[in-house]
């Protein structure tokens, strides 16, 4: 593997008995800004703009509820993954913090989950994508706007990975700024400061059943319609180890982003819930459009249809990012085909250090996905996306299980590198690991979620398995293994 780089000029040093982390040869060219918006936009997409409507469907005002127990799961899944990346940034993140604390067989296991998770939504983006530019542009077939975006962002991801930076800068500060005016034209109405309209207070909230019109039933409905949306924070991590301070980037971008995002769900529910009647929302339509048409702005359908757009372009180009790298961290633990290590070397002017073939793989199996839900939406698609339909949840359960362990062993060993603290540990990693665990279950009594969680745990028994097996083989063949968890030769933390 490759050598720890030399303390940059400036940087601090680390202190005594701190895990080394290894050098990675990807190029570090991500800024703190890239990062940033990237935790803030990363998860604002379609979930938001139009499958919020399903939740306030089942929920009605009691879906801020349903939004602030969601939203919490999520920002302490992501104080526990930015407290472990910011002690062992890596680009493989929560896949090598899992090998170290559990064994060769986690990393394994949910690396490739979660790349699978990646690949397959990223059919879903580009298709839909494509069909709301099919609608602009009719003469053009559906399947050649997906053709188009998966080279256009293939390209980008191939080339040096600033340019995977700027775009997903100004998609989320697009996405970012909706939201905003949004809020911003809410509350106007809300206080009957635009023209024609009267101040609404308090009606909405109250009325139709009130606040639980489902009562808590409605509320628990309503978590398990929205938990999923606040999935893609986890990229932030991956990227922040091409960053040049990859620690201090992740902290910063953790510590903005969920409270950001909590800030930018919830207020937009609880706006959308007082301005309407819950009664006036259907599952598949926007509630954006519907409150933005109640208070006479102009072509809101058309307007958040660009914004969706640009939000599923944004997911594919994070998708395929996440991916990418998340095969060669695989790779670069020998639990993929070595030939994925291979990254382009710089030249004068050009930046190097991409890991191309990791990029083409991941876009290859992503255009197969494609091509199935074009071909076979409603039966081989389906149920593609139905075995990682819950695989979400198996990730943020690991990445809760290795922080238990990781935490522990920082302590003992290096504490000095623990600069982002989970809350209350370890009762808040316990209670998280709980919640995960209610939702799974709760899924299963539901008849709609049910085959997701079945099919999902069908497909991390066989990763499982495959893992498993793999790592028997080699113990029985006496051929040493290249992790760094336990299992693997060495230090658990330094990976030596």
């Amino acid at each position: 593997m490759h050598e720890a780089p030399p303390t940059p000029s400036g940087a601090s040093t680390p202190p005594p008995g701190a895990p080394t982390t290894r050098a990675e040869p990807l190029e570090h060219g991500l800024k703190q800004r890239h990062l940033t918006m990237l935790g803030l936009g990363g998860v604002i997409g379609a979930g938001l703009f139009v499958g919020s409507g399903a939740g306030i469907a089942v929920a009605g005002p009691a879906i801020v509820v349903s939004y602030l127990i969601a939203g919490a799961l999520a920002m302490l899944v992501m104080r526990m993954l930015g407290e472990m990346s910011a002690a062992m940034p890596a680009s493989g993140s929560f896949s090598v913090h899992a090998e170290r604390a559990l064994g060769r067989w986690a990393g394994f296991s949910v690396g490739w989950l979660y790349w699978f998770l990646l690949v397959v939504v990223l059919a879903v983006e580009a298709t839909a994508a494509a069909q709301i530019a099919h609608g602009w542009v009719p003469a053009v077939e559906p399947w050649a706007w997906v053709l188009l975006f998966m080279v256009v962002f293939t390209a980008a991801n191939l080339a040096a990975v600033k340019n995977f930076g700027e775009f997903e800068f100004w998609f989320a500060s697009l996405k970012v700024g909706a939201i905003v005016v949004f809020l911003g034209l809410g509350l106007l109405a809300v206080f009957g400061r635009l023209p024609d309209t009267d101040p609404v207070g308090m009606t909405n909230l109250t009325g139709q059943g009130g606040f639980l019109p489902n009562g808590w039933a409605g509320v628990v409905s309503g978590v398990l319609t929205v938990v999923f949306a606040f999935g893609g924070l986890e990229v932030v991590t991956i990227a922040a180890a091409e960053t040049d301070d990859p620690a201090r980037a992740v902290g910063r971008a953790v510590r903005s982003a969920v409270v950001r995002i909590l800030f930018f769900y919830v207020g937009s529910m609880l706006v959308i819930v007082t301005v309407l009647p819950w009664t006036a929302q259907q599952a598949g339509l926007s509630p954006y459009v519907k409150v933005l048409d109640s208070i006479g702005v102009p072509s809101a359908g058309q307007i958040m249809n660009i914004v969706v757009f640009v939000a599923l372009l944004s997911a594919l180009n994070a998708n395929l990012y996440g991916s990418s790298r998340m095969v060669f961290s695989l790779a670069e633990r020998g639990e993929a085909p070595r030939g994925l290590l291979k990254v382009s070397g710089g030249s004068p002017g050009k930046a190097g250090g991409v890991p191309r073939r990791a990029v083409l793989a991941s876009v290859a199996f992503g255009f197969v996905s494609v091509l199935l839900n074009l071909l076979w939406p409603d039966t081989v698609f389906l149920y593609m996306l139905n075995s990682v339909g819950a695989v979400l949840l198996f990730v943020w359960a690991l990445i809760a299980a290795s922080q238990l362990r990781l935490r522990a062993r920082l302590e003992r060993e290096a504490p000095g590198v623990l600069a982002l603290r989970m809350w209350w540990f370890p009762y808040l990693t316990w209670l998280t690991l709980a919640g995960l665990l209610g939702v799974l279950v709760l899924m299963l009594t539901d008849t709609d979620a049910r085959p997701q969680v079945l099919w999902s745990a069908g497909a991390t028994a066989l990763v499982l398995l495959v893992a498993v097996g793999r790592q028997w083989r080699e113990r029985r063949g006496g051929t040493g293994s290249g992790g760094t968890g336990p299992g693997g030769m060495g230090s658990a933390l330094t990976g030596r």
